[in-house]
């Protein structure tokens, strides 16, 4: 795998208001492409192509999804954050009405493509085949009750896949081999300067051997493999360090308890021992995925 460096946004503006659309923007053009490594694993071990169809939950903005297309799968997304569902929408389905194209549409990616808001995730085309593959690309075992809303979500998707289905849990390697999990510490510590302290969904946890293996148990999966994948997180500069890493929502909980101009600060200083001579930060990760069968 070729792992990717993030050059900051042409024109964006470092010190914008970090909305939501700003927040979504910087997660699908600076953060989410680390993953791309782990997508590819999965998709080789999965032999994902044209006879795929694929749910994908918590699909974000949709990058695993385009690249599963690019192989020749069908896929539906679901998401519940507007604004990075809108950035999906943009990818996948340019033209309005693509998600709801007939099955004769001459495009064929009219026929391959489909998201959805929150809940209640639909069969792939207009025959209403069922998935043969779920996908949850969002990293789980690093926040404290990351994965509360993800086991009733499997619950409510295993009834529309196949018998026999593969579902892919994914999630962040143990934190002595990911170099970001320090950074991640920073979360935790101002988190703690609340008062009075609280603990709260979204602060950030050193990861548990595990934590795949407990959602899967709690929604009635069978464990069937598992691998590891590099994926190193590569920035231009500090800045798109901080912003992409701001992106991910594990530092909510530090927000809250202090400002986001603090956070910022001390996720930049953090970063000084991974920023490299040319100014680029490079920081080694390991993320960990579970097969299972339905």
């Amino acid at each position: 795998m070729t792992p990717t460096l993030v050059r900051n946004q042409l024109g964006a503006d470092a010190s914008a208001p970090a909305g939501a659309g700003t927040r979504a923007r910087d997660w699908a053009e600076i953060q989410e492409r680390m993953l791309a490594p782990l997508y590819e694993a999965v998709y080789d071990r999965m032999e994902v192509g044209a006879a795929t169809r694929m749910l994908s939950l918590g699909c974000g903005s949709g990058l695993a999804m385009l690249v599963a297309a690019a192989r020749g799968a069908h896929v539906t997304g679901v998401d519940s954050d507007r604004e990075r569902l809108a950035l999906a929408r943009a990818r996948l389905l340019p033209d309005a009405g693509w998600d709801d194209a007939p099955a004769h549409s001459p495009h064929p990616a009219r026929r391959r493509a489909r998201l959805l808001e929150d809940g209640g995730p639909a069969p792939v085309g207009a025959d209403g085949a069922p998935y043969n593959l779920i996908t949850v690309f969002e990293p789980i075992g690093c926040a404290a009750g990351d994965s509360e809303g993800l086991v009733p979500a499997l619950r409510s998707a295993v009834p529309l896949a196949v018998r026999g289905a593969t579902v892919v849990l994914t999630g962040w390697g143990p934190p002595e081999r990911c170099a970001t999990a320090a950074v991640l510490q920073v979360a935790a510590r101002l988190a703690d300067t609340a008062r009075p302290p609280r603990t709260e969904p979204g602060r950030w946890r050193p990861t548990l051997r595990d934590d795949l293996e407990d959602v899967a148990a709690r929604a009635g999966l069978k464990p069937d493999g598992s691998g590891r994948v590099s994926c190193p997180f590569g920035y231009a500069d500090v800045g798109s360090a901080v912003r992409g890493l701001l992106s991910t929502g594990l530092f909510d909980a530090a927000v809250r308890a202090t400002d986001r101009s603090q956070v910022e600060k001390e996720v930049a200083e953090a970063l000084h021992p991974y920023r490299r001579e040319d100014g680029t930060v490079w920081m080694p990760n390991v993320f960990r995925y579970l097969v299972c069968v339905t």
